[in-house]
């Protein structure tokens, strides 16, 4: 059987319809013991949200499983899965002893890749993850990045900016997988070569709760001191843990929001006597 992902990858065609030719329908599902089934390798994904997966539980244990998971056979009667891990957590954890699937014959490099671009079209990966499983596929395929870019229906800026955080730290790049701080704090501290520099501004950025243009100025006044008086008085005043925990909920509550598929605008400004978070909420999903 010719892979799906063959097609995209040899003859250069894009990937966005890729999620829907996860399982033919002319496959058979067949039902396997859970207990010889092993997650994917591959997986992008480092960090699994436990309550999007409880809530996906109480969907299975409600409406049973929709679309099964795809799987390929390994040595000694186990199976690896393909696609589907959030739907095996979910089935795992409610007890299932069996699971339907559909078994595939994939090489490697075949798993990897629907691994890879499933978890891309999903909006819950870090900017970490996705830059590694950019990197993967890279690799995989021995793609430049801008051949990478227009298979994925994506700009080659785009694929770039993400490389660029693996070159990070690794202290750096588990604060944005805990999502500590956002990909643009990340990217202003690129440019700082001073690892030592660099896990101080991290550290600076986590305790003062800065924004990305305040730490672009503190980098700014570290970097030129001889600018240093004219940017001091754009320097971030001390605010208490309680408004720090204060907005943070509120960022997670709008993370949260946009991983429903909406995707919402935010706007922060910080004030003499307050702070201002602008929100706009689409009426229709994009």
């Amino acid at each position: 059987m010719k892979s799906t992902f063959s097609r995209f990858f040899g003859s250069g065609e894009k990937v966005e319809n890729a999620s829907k030719n996860e399982v033919d329908n002319t496959e058979s599902v067949v039902k396997l013991a859970i207990e010889k089934i092993s997650p994917n390798r591959y997986q992008p994904r480092t960090i699994f949200d436990d309550s999007k997966i409880e809530e996906l539980a109480r969907t299975i244990h409600t409406h049973g499983v929709i679309q099964p998971i795809v799987v390929r056979k390994l040595e000694n009667d186990r199976y690896e899965i393909i696609a589907g891990e959030r739907r095996y957590r979910a089935m795992k954890s409610l007890n299932w002893t069996e699971v339907p699937a559909i078994i595939r014959d994939m090489n490697d490099k075949e798993t990897a890749s629907v691994a890879l671009i499933e978890n891309l079209q999903r909006e819950e990966l870090t900017s970490i993850e996705e830059a590694q499983a950019y990197q993967k596929l890279l690799e995989l395929h021995e793609l430049t990045q801008e051949a990478l870019a227009q298979r994925l229906g994506k700009g080659q800026s785009t694929i770039a900016n993400k490389l660029r955080l693996l070159k990070l730290p690794e202290t750096i790049q588990k604060a944005i997988l805990k999502r500590e701080i956002s990909e643009r704090h990340a990217r202003a501290l690129v440019p700082v070569k001073d690892e030592g520099l660099q896990m101080q501004l991290l550290q600076e950025t986590i305790e003062h709760d800065y924004n990305v243009r305040q730490l672009e100025q503190r980098i700014n006044e570290i970097l030129n001191p001889e600018e240093k008086p004219k940017r001091a008085k754009s320097r971030r005043k001390a605010i208490s843990k309680d408004i720090r925990i204060a907005l943070n909920t509120i960022r997670q509550s709008l993370t949260m929001v946009n991983k429903t598929g909406i995707h919402v605008e935010t706007e922060e400004e910080e004030h003499d006597e307050f702070y201002q978070i602008t929100v706009k909420i689409p009426k229709k999903k994009v």
